[in-house]
Formats: C-alpha cells, sequence, structure tokens
C-alpha cells in the first residue's frame, strides 16, 4: 500500500540577503504516520527548511508542498493543516495552561464544548491536568514544551513541524516527549523535526537526512545507514595533531583498513574486522615510532555516518550523543 506523501520538498534553496546561502538544493519527503529527523548542527540550514514550510520564509528557488498545497500559492491552505512549534516558546505567562489552550483554538475557529474537550484531552495527553489552573509562568521549561506541543496540535494538523523541540530540556521531559510524538505519528501525522542531537535522531526518526552547510549529505533509515559503513571503527587518540597525521598516512595503506579519517588530535580507523586489523595497526604505530593515548573499539555509529558524509567530526558546540561527546573527553 502506497504512503500518503504529505510533505515534498524539491530541490530547495534560500539565499539572504548580502548572499549568504542557507540552503544548496534540499529535497526530502514525509509520509502521513512517519518522524522524519533533519539532523546537523547549528547554522546548517534546518530551521531554514522549517520557516519555508511554515510560510514564514520564501524559498529562492525549488518547491516545498504540503498536502499537495503549494507553500508559495497556497499559503492559507497550507497554515490551516500544519501544527508549527518554533524553538522559541510562544506562550502567555500570567494567562493559566487551559487559557492558553482556549485562546489559541478560538484562532483556529474552535469554540464551545468541541474546544474544551479538545483542549482537557491535549493536557490529559501531555500530563499537565494538574497544572491547567495555574499561570504558565509557574511552569518549569519540559511544562511550557510540552504545552506549546499541544497549542499545535489543537486545530488536529496532518503535518507536525518541530524546530528542536528537546533542546534544553531534562531527560524525562525528553523521553515523554518522544514518547507522545510517536503516539502522534501512530495516528497518521507526518512529523519533521529538526535536531542537533543524534541520539535523538538514532532513536525517534523513521528516516533522517544529515544535513551539512545547506546541503543534505546523506539520508535513510539510521540502521541503513550505520550498516552501509561496512565493519568496525577503531578510535585512536594521540597527543599532538602531528603524530594523528603521521598515523593516517601510514594506515591508509594498511591491508584491512577501508578508510582513515582525521580529527585534530585523534583518527578513526574503518576496518573490515577488528579483532583482526586492530593489532596490525597498532604495530603499525609502534614500528612508525608514534604512541598513541587512548584505543577504544566500537561498531558504525552515526556519529561515524556523519563523518564519512562530510569529512569531518561532529561539532560539539552544535550538540552530538552522549556518546560522542564521552569520546572527546
Amino acid at each position: 500500500m502506497q504512503m500518503d506523501v504529505f510533505i515534498s520538498i524539491n530541490d530547495l534553496t534560500k539565499i539572504y540577503a548580502g548572499g549568504v546561502t542557507a540552503l544548496s538544493g534540499v529535497s526530502l519527503e514525509v509520509g502521513a504516520g512517519e518522524i522524519v529527523a533533519l539532523l546537523g548542527p547549528n547554522g546548517a540550514g534546518k530551521t531554514s527548511v522549517m520557516r519555508i514550510l511554515a510560510t514564514l520564509a520564501k524559498a529562492t528557488t525549488g518547491t516545498a508542498c504540503v498536502c499537495g498545497f503549494d507553500v508559495r500559492t497556497h499559503a492559507e491552505e497550507v497554515r490551516r493543516r500544519i501544527g508549527y512549534i518554533a524553538q522559541t516558546i510562544a506562550l502567555d505567562p500570567v494567562a493559566t495552561g487551559q487559557e492558553n489552550l482556549l485562546f489559541y483554538g478560538r484562532l483556529f475557529g474552535l469554540t464551545g464544548a468541541r474546544l474544551r474537550d479538545r483542549a482537557d484531552s491535549l493536557m490529559a495527553l501531555f500530563e499537565l491536568e494538574s497544572v491547567a489552573n495555574r499561570q504558565v509562568r509557574t511552569y518549569s521549561g519540559g511544562m511550557k514544551r510540552r504545552l506549546d506541543l499541544a497549542m499545535g496540535l489543537l486545530h488536529v494538523p496532518k503535518v507536525l513541524l518541530l524546530d528542536e523541540p528537546t533542546n534544553g530540556l531534562d531527560p524525562v521531559n525528553r523521553h515523554l516527549l518522544w514518547d507522545r510524538v510517536r503516539a502522534l505519528a501512530r495516528e497518521g501525522i507526518a512529523v519533521l523535526l529538526t535536531t542537533h542531537y543524534m541520539d535523538e535522531a538514532d532513536v525517534l526518526a523513521c528516516r533522517i537526512a544529515i544535513i551539512e552547510k545547506g546541503r543534505v549529505v546523506a539520508s535513510g533509515r539510521p540502521s541503513d545507514l550505520k550498516d552501509a559503513l561496512r565493519g568496525d571503527i577503531v578510535t585512536i587518540d594521540f597527543i599532538e595533531a602531528a603524530s594523528a597525521r603521521r598515523a593516517q598516512g601510514l594506515l591508509e595503506r594498511e591491508a584491512g583498513v577501508l578508510q582513515v579519517s582525521a580529527d585534530t588530535t585523534s583518527i578513526y580507523v574503518q576496518v573490515v574486522d577488528a579483532t583482526v586489523t586492530a593489532p596490525r595497526v597498532l604495530g603499525v604505530l609502534k614500528d612508525g615510532g608514534i604512541p598513541a593515548s587512548r584505543i577504544s573499539f566500537s561498531r558504525p555509529s552515526l556519529d561515524e555516518v556523519y563523518l564519512s558524509a562530510t569529512g569531518h567530526k561532529y561539532d560539539a558546540r552544535g550538540g552530538g550523543s552522549a556518546a560522542a561527546q564521552a569520546r572527546r573527553s
């Protein structure tokens, strides 16, 4: 059975005043019931995609459609069908959570019992019933984000756009939000989210598109992207960058080594089988008089997918998985 395509982006470009290119030929689709993640560091172009889909910005070239409606020529039809949750939470702090929902619902033409029932069900879904009559200024960050998401769902959209939805949330609220997003996808909503957390993209998304400097450099199911990197990863840390460069040059010619990437004082050696090749790798370093400070082994992760696709490691200032940050420390 063919899945309905709710988001269709084709060769999208965005060039801002001054010639700054935010997007360069981005294409992707999101179907009903899918969760697709745009993964990349801050400044990669993720928010530009979301703002164009939400009709808040216009593409320079290319097309974007939501539920068959072009975002440029049928903006009003698009807005009726999307729930857009921006990075900045937009709530009235002196109103209660319930009052925020009711006010927002009226903007979409909901009234009476229908509006109240919808607001009550969303407060329950996001576990906010106990604070429904409290002023929003008393809410925690996690409560505010959940209320923000509830407001975006009041009008029962077919498409949900989430721009860095869990940024700054504690682990409990993060996982709660993940669970609610999964439940919405099971109901048939198409979800497109942006994130700079690799673990979030890995566990939450059906498919991911890795975006780097405005371009999609890799896309597919997380498992398929990792499986495409055959073998094991040997990570070797050195005291000096010069040692890492020397080691890279030596190991690139070693049998059983598929690829070697360097990042300042570390190298990442993709090998067919670490149990066979790792001893040879260590022998090459010993014979070359290049001492290593630490060596570890792992299966390919999204960090390695990103490294393979871009030629450099994921920027820690843009986020990344806990595992990646642990390797950097």
